[in-house]
């Protein structure tokens, strides 16, 4: 029986996908559906055919899953950002260690067992940056909230589950001021009008708010407006430390621009993980989630086992948050980044943190990896936390030349994770893998993989 375009079906899921949709089979030929779970009986439309699958829509459950709950959501199937929030959430953190597990299975020559995920207590307001749109409804009204899933349309804010409450109620009054005010909103058909998003950053511990205001232009208004909406933003919200104006007037889907200007204090706010503080500015990068950063690194540290005889090198290092974290264990820490203003906020947080046995180095790890060899600059131990694409083939050869007793890969990326692991399983056991929930009710799913060399098993 050949799938057809827009025809009904009735069909069992037998399995998952990565992206938590569920799986079919018509005669051996898969389909996909968004928000269907594994065990459900469903009457689907098809939406779409390729020739090697094809992709339907719920129209009828006639089985439920006892994992299935009712959605505390209105939007999530529009916005996307939560595609897990119709499931039980024991159950999602069951589905990553599953989905990790296939790869492995697929993949490595090591029959490795994948750990159970570790989740949240409570997976609930946990992310500590919201980037929210702005723009005109079709009522001709100002709106904020978020873009709706693969689209440029506004879902305005109601009520976000995963967003931190204080930094929603701020966005919501400035949305009100700028009505008030009558300050124009950036039209991206047009490219005219003048705030384009309003970006929060709170630390969760210090509880110390970041505010940015991304316009295309030089000012909101007139400087008697600006510093009429400065005022407005510390009565309301007095734990807001900084106020910044960010300047984007290019076309393009990037949210910030570089240029910072600072209309209220200095710039920037602290958090911190476990007992060291870190410096967080407009364009830094910092976990989203740092109750699970903070799991995750204690996670890496343990594994790795450090001794005060190591010499550790941390790839990807970012703004030094994992070399902070593993310094005290070890003698010495080389932390490479390929984005010079992230060096720049790994040595101001050395600083900050008293801490005088890391070296950072700016450049690309490829290249970097390479000069310290050369220099006979030799780790006993490796961290690594690359980009979604994983690791380049230099790198890979470079890492098994050194020898290294113990590596520590952390990816956001399963699928390259388990690729480059399975390249570096010729020299090392693969002892661990463990998924980190550092997203709760989304199919993204953090790993720390831990290898030692064989000669040393």
């Amino acid at each position: 029986m050949s799938v057809e375009k827009n025809k009904e079906y009735i069909v069992d899921i037998i399995d998952t996908g990565f992206q938590g949709e569920g799986i079919a089979k018509i005669d051996n030929f898969t389909i996909f559906i968004p928000n269907a779970i594994k065990g459900e009986k469903i009457k689907i439309l098809v939406v779409k055919v390729l020739s090697s699958h094809a992709f339907g829509k719920i129209i009828e459950i006639l089985k439920k899953s006892e994992f299935r709950k009712e959605s505390d959501c209105n939007t999530y199937k529009r916005c996307g950002g939560c595609n897990l929030r119709h499931v039980d959430y024991d159950e999602t953190l069951k589905m990553k260690q599953n989905s990790v597990q296939s790869l492995v299975n697929k993949t490595l020559k090591s029959k490795v067992k994948v750990e159970k995920t570790l989740g949240m207590e409570s997976p609930y307001h946990y992310r500590n940056k919201a980037q929210y749109p702005l723009g005109i409804n079709r009522e001709g009204k100002p709106v904020i909230g978020v873009f709706a899933n693969r689209t440029h349309e506004i879902i305005p804010i109601k009520k976000c589950f995963i967003q931190n409450e204080q930094t929603e109620q701020i966005a919501k009054s400035i949305l009100e001021f700028i009505t008030n005010n009558n300050i124009s909103i950036y039209n991206e058909k047009t490219r005219k009008g003048l705030v384009r998003h309003i970006v929060t950053r709170i630390g969760i511990k210090t509880n110390e708010i970041m505010c940015v205001l991304v316009i295309n232009g030089d000012k909101i208004g007139s400087k008697e407006i600006e510093d009429k909406l400065v005022k407005n933003i510390i009565e309301k919200f007095p734990n807001i430390k900084t106020i910044v104006k960010n300047i984007n007037k290019k076309n393009t889907n990037v949210i910030m621009g570089k240029e910072n200007i600072n209309l209220y204090g200095d710039g920037y706010i602290t958090d911190k993980i476990k007992d060291y503080t870190f410096k967080i500015s407009p364009l830094s990068f910092y976990q989203v989630n740092p109750l699970q950063t903070e799991r995750l690194y204690s996670l890496a540290v343990e594994k790795a086992n450090i001794s005060k005889d190591d010499i550790v090198f941390d790839l990807y290092c970012g703004i030094g948050t994992i070399s902070i974290f593993i310094a005290e264990y070890a003698k010495k820490v080389y932390g490479i980044e390929i984005v010079e203003e992230a060096i720049e906020a790994a040595e101001e947080n050395t600083k900050l943190n008293s801490i005088d046995n890391i070296e950072f180095i700016a450049g690309d790890v490829e290249n970097e990896l390479d000069k310290l060899l050369n220099e006979k600059v030799i780790p006993n131990v490796i961290i690594l936390d690359p980009p979604r694409k994983g690791l380049d083939n230099t790198s890979i050869k470079n890492i098994l030349t050194t020898n290294a007793k113990k590596i520590v890969y952390i990816s956001c990326n399963p699928a390259t994770l388990v690729r480059d692991l399975s390249l570096l399983e010729e020299k090392y056991c693969i002892n661990s893998i463990t998924p980190v929930d550092m997203f709760p009710f989304t199919s993204h799913v953090e790993c720390v993989a831990v290898l030692t060399l064989k000669e040393n098993k």
